[in-house]
């Protein structure tokens, strides 16, 4: 049976510092944008949170910290829980250049230990497509309801269930049925921006692509309280949609 925890983790310390790099600069050049506009840093995140100042984030899957050391510099705590010490190690230079403080913990998100980080968060917050990673929707989903404090709330954004049948966000991933539970092997995000030579060396992922209903009765059953449900837009293409976020309470 494949340990698709570890193969992912491969993947996603393939040269991911590197590529980060070469999209948005080195750690110093990406933190001094941050600091300039914060907000625009989060993008269409920022309106989902009612404060920064203090509020204690666990930023799932965080990745470089795009999102993580916005919310830093604007006040709040931040956790990061990432699979990958490549994606860390940017982070943790970016925000030492912003000058703020991030804890990122290297670990798979369904390892994280509870009796440390269990309760502690006003918020969870995840984006970018990440979901696709965890085989076990209501397992996920009650691991990040285990995290929460009572009256916190989950901002989960990810891709549109519409990607699953359709190339919507042009990741050059064939179609499957909406409805299939089969696990996938599929390439690293940024893969498609190298070389085929380059690109056919990337390890590859172990993904499920969950339906609309499959997401949302995942985080009904894991025990939150459903507040608000939007899609957004495409980026390849305004009238379909590409991404959504769910906002969810304990």
């Amino acid at each position: 049976m494949i340990n698709s925890s570890k193969q992912n983790k491969a993947a996603w310390e393939y040269n991911a510092y590197d590529f980060w790099v070469k999209q948005a600069g080195v750690p110093a050049q990406r933190a001094q944008a941050i600091l300039a506009e914060p907000l625009r840093g989060l993008g269409k995140y920022a309106a989902y949170f009612d404060a920064f100042d203090g509020v204690k984030v666990a930023n799932i899957c965080g990745s470089c910290g795009k999102k993580a050391v916005p919310l830093a510099v604007l006040g709040a705590e931040v956790t990061v829980f990432d699979i990958s010490a490549e994606n860390c190690r940017y982070a943790v230079e970016m925000a030492q250049a912003a000058q703020v403080s991030l804890d990122y913990q290297v670990c798979d998100v369904m390892e994280i230990d509870l009796q440390t980080y269990g309760g502690t968060f006003d918020v969870v917050f995840m984006e970018g497509g990440i979901l696709h990673y965890f085989h076990d929707i209501a397992a996920f989903m009650g691991k990040m309801y285990a995290l929460l404090k009572p009256g916190g709330k989950m901002i989960c954004s990810d891709f549109h269930p519409l990607t699953k049948i359709m190339d919507v966000l042009a990741f050059q991933r064939p179609a499957m049925p909406y409805f299939s539970t089969d696990i996938l092997e599929g390439e690293m995000p940024h893969a498609r921006f190298y070389d085929e030579e380059t690109r056919q060396q990337f390890p590859k992922c172990q993904l499920r692509l969950y339906t609309m209903s499959e997401i949302v009765n995942g985080i009904i059953g894991a025990g939150f309280s459903l507040q608000r449900l939007d899609e957004h837009p495409a980026w390849t293409n305004g009238d379909l949609p590409g991404e959504f976020t769910i906002i969810a309470g304990k």
